[in-house]
C-alpha cells in the first residue's frame, strides 16, 4: 500500500513532520512503514516559463534562440526541442538549477546541474525540459512527446514552481498492512491512522447530496442472485457525459500513488478506488441489453474477453456482471471488452459493490487474473462503504462538470451488515 504524504496531510490538516518522523511515528503505532520515495528528488530551481519569441541560430540549424518570460525576468534559452513553439509554457530549469536525468528517461545519481553557458556561441541562461529529464515518464503524463519538451496547459502560472505545478512536491510512502486491517488499504484510512497517531483532527472529504429530479429506477433495474457472494450492489446513473482530461490536481494525486491519469471518468472512479478503499466500475449504459444488471454465476466452460482482449474460461463458481442478455463482467476482478467504455458515451451507470474475498481470490487465481480491484475484493471489504463511495464519485462527477448525476440510487442490501460495539476499559 502506498500514500501520497501531500494527499494525508489535506486530510490530517494540522499534520506537520517530516517524512523521516512520519514513518518512526506511523510504524511505532502499526502502521509498517517500509520506505518513502521524494518525488522531486535531484530537482531544483525549475519554474513555469512562458517563451516569447524563437529565431534561428546563427551558426546550427537544428537549434534555435528562444526569449523565455520565467514571471521576474525574460531570460535567454537556446534549444534543439523540435516542438518549441511562440507562446508555450514549459518547465525551465533556471542557472544552478538541478534535474534528475537525460531526456532519454535515464537517471543520474544526484541529478544534473544545469549552468548557463554558450551553445554554438550564443548565451544560454537555462534549459528547458522533457518530462524525462523531471524524473517521470510518458506512462504518468501520457500527454507528454516521445521527444520534445513538455508542454504545460494554457493556465499554468507563468513563475511559479514547476515541481509544485505538476505534483513533484510530493513523497510517496511505502507501507506493509496486513490483511486484517483492510481499513488500511485505502488513503482516508491511512489519514485515519495518521490523526490517531500524532493526536491531529481527521476531517474526510464532505459529501454533498447530489442527482436531478429523476428516479434512477426509471434508468436500470439490478437484480442479485447469490446475496452470499454479493452483499451489497449499489448502482448511480450519470447522463449527457463528457470525456474530457481530469484537473491537475486529481491526475497529480493519481501519478503519486502511481496510476497513469486517462479521463475524468476513468480517473474518477480510480481516485475514489484509492480515497476509499473501494473500487468502482462505469458501463456505458445504452451497452447494457434491457437497462438490467443481474448479477449471477457463470455457466461451466463459459467463455468471457476481458478487457484486456484474453478470452478466459469460466466455471460455475465464478460470479460475473450481466445485463438482460449476456456478461458484461467477471465480479470483483474485471470488465469485458464488450462493455469497453468509448468517447461516445452519453449515458453511465456508475456501479460500487461488496464481493465475497474468499471467493474473489479463488476466481482471480482460477482465471488467471489478479487486479487492482480484485487485490482490494479478496481481503473482505465493508458492505457499508460501497454507497459512501459511490456518492463521493457522483459528487466529482459534478464537481468536475463531467456529466449530471440522475437522482437516487440503486441498493440491493439483503443482509445489511450492522456495526460491532467492542466494550473496553
Amino acid at each position: 500500500m502506498n500514500t501520497s504524504l501531500k494527499w494525508i496531510k489535506d486530510l490530517v490538516p494540522g499534520l506537520d513532520c517530516t517524512p523521516q518522523e512520519y514513518m518512526d511515528a506511523m510504524t511505532l503505532s502499526g502502521s509498517k512503514v517500509e520506505g518513502y520515495e521524494n518525488m522531486d528528488e535531484d530537482l531544483d530551481k525549475i519554474v513555469i516559463g512562458q517563451v516569447k519569441s524563437i529565431e534561428k541560430h546563427p551558426d546550427a540549424d537544428k537549434l534555435v534562440i528562444c526569449q523565455v518570460d520565467i514571471g521576474t525576468e525574460t531570460i535567454q534559452i537556446v534549444t534543439g526541442a523540435p516542438n518549441v513553439t511562440e507562446g508555450c509554457k514549459v518547465p525551465v530549469v533556471l542557472d544552478g538549477g538541478k534535474v534528475a536525468g537525460g531526456h532519454d528517461g535515464s537517471k543520474t545519481e544526484g541529478g544534473i546541474k544545469i549552468k548557463k553557458g554558450k551553445l554554438r556561441g550564443v548565451e544560454s541562461n537555462g534549459m528547458m525540459c522533457s518530462i524525462e529529464e523531471l524524473g517521470s515518464n510518458r506512462d504518468m503524463f501520457p500527454l507528454a512527446p516521445e521527444n520534445g519538451l513538455y508542454i504545460l496547459p494554457e493556465d499554468a502560472p507563468v513563475g511559479e514552481s514547476a515541481i509544485s505545478y505538476l505534483g513533484l512536491d510530493d513523497t510517496v510512502v511505502e507501507y506493509e498492512i496486513t490483511s486484517n486491517r483492510v481499513d488500511c488499504f485505502s488513503i482516508l484510512g491511512i489519514a485515519r491512522e495518521a490523526a490517531a497517531t500524532f493526536g491531529k483532527e481527521f476531517v474526510p472529504p464532505v459529501v454533498t447530496e447530489t442527482g436531478n429530479n429523476e428516479d434512477v429506477n426509471d434508468y436500470i433495474k439490478v437484480s442479485v442472485k447469490d446475496d452470499k457472494l454479493c452483499s451489497r450492489y449499489t448502482a448511480r446513473v450519470v447522463k449527457n457525459i463528457r470525456i474530457a482530461p481530469s484537473p491537475e490536481w486529481m491526475q497529480c494525486r493519481l501519478r503519486a500513488q502511481g496510476i497513469r491519469p486517462i479521463n475524468n471518468i476513468v480517473d474518477i472512479t480510480n481516485y475514489v478506488m484509492e480515497e476509499y478503499g473501494q473500487p468502482m466500475h462505469a458501463y456505458d449504459l445504452d451497452t447494457l441489453a434491457g437497462h438490467q444488471i443481474v448479477v449471477k454465476n457463470a455457466a461451466e466452460g463459459a467463455k468471457f474477453t476481458t478487457l484486456d482482449g484474453q478470452e478466459r474460461t469460466m466455471d460455475q463458481d465464478v460470479l460475473m456482471i450481466c445485463d438482460g442478455e449476456k456478461a458484461v463482467g467477471i465480479a470483483g476482478i474485471m470488465g469485458g471488452e464488450n462493455s469497453m467504455i468509448t468517447d461516445d458515451v452519453t449515458t453511465m451507470l456508475f456501479e460500487a459493490a461488496c464481493f465475497d474475498g474468499v471467493n474473489i481470490r479463488k476466481s482471480s487465481k482460477r482465471v488467471g487474473l489478479r487486479t487492482d480491484a480484485s487485490g482490494k475484493f479478496e481481503k473482505g471489504l465493508d458492505p457499508n462503504n460501497a454507497m459512501d463511495a459511490l456518492n463521493r464519485a457522483c459528487q466529482l462527477v459534478e464537481e468536475m462538470g463531467a456529466g449530471e448525476v440522475v437522482g437516487g440510487a440503486v441498493d440491493v442490501y439483503s443482509k445489511k451488515k450492522e456495526p460491532v460495539r467492542v466494550p473496553f476499559d
